[in-house]
């Protein structure tokens, strides 16, 4: 399975997945890392390993989603990992594989979903909401903001000192293993995307 990876920042991801694939834990092949952002420190770790990678976004490009999903037919891409890409996915990209785009979430859909929702903003609105729990959702992208079919998650218990940088912590810290984990369930068919 090819595998590409959207990122906008450190796609720490991106990057536990494709360690994954190299040590043989995971069988695919990461291929290509797209970004919208120039200055993503993705980028320089995606060519220090190996990967092909693209800037496209609005500045640099007329049809962004025309352009990602030719890049993505060319480098024969089955699937689409998202590590924390900050750009909402057009039609043509999802079709250019067949649906198969990857989203993680910090939070347990559908709450704290939706436009507006993500990163620090989800961790403090758990914070103010005092919940005792959060976690982690990989879900398939429908060109909505977190609106895709669930394909799993995962509960991260959270503690009543925990503040908001606590919050992210943990979350941040188990995204990786457990997109690796989902991946790996998907290679084997545990899991099947539809």
């Amino acid at each position: 399975m090819n595998i590409a990876f959207f990122a906008s920042h450190n796609g720490s991801a991106a990057k536990a997945i494709t360690l994954a694939c190299k040590s043989g834990l995971l069988n695919a092949a990461p291929c290509v890392l797209i970004s919208n952002n120039p200055d993503a420190g993705a980028i320089n770790w995606a060519n220090e390993n190996g990967l092909k990678t693209h800037v496209i976004n609005v500045k640099n490009c007329d049809d962004v989603d025309g352009e990602i999903a030719g890049i993505l037919t060319k480098h024969n891409i089955d699937m689409v990992v998202c590590s924390g890409y900050m750009k909402l996915i057009e039609q043509k990209t999802i079709a250019a594989v067949k649906g198969k785009i990857l989203n993680v979430h910090p939070a347990l859909l559908p709450l704290y979903g939706g436009r507006g929702m993500y990163g620090r903003h989800i961790h403090q609105a758990l914070f103010d909401n005092k919940d005792t729990q959060t976690g982690i959702t990989i879900h398939l992208v429908d060109g909505e903001y977190d609106h895709g079919a669930i394909v799993a998650q995962k509960i991260v218990p959270l503690e009543t000192t925990d503040d908001v940088d606590a919050i992210e912590y943990k979350v941040k810290g188990a995204e990786p293993k457990f997109y690796v984990e989902v991946i790996g369930r998907i290679l084997s068919g545990d899991i099947k995307l539809t």
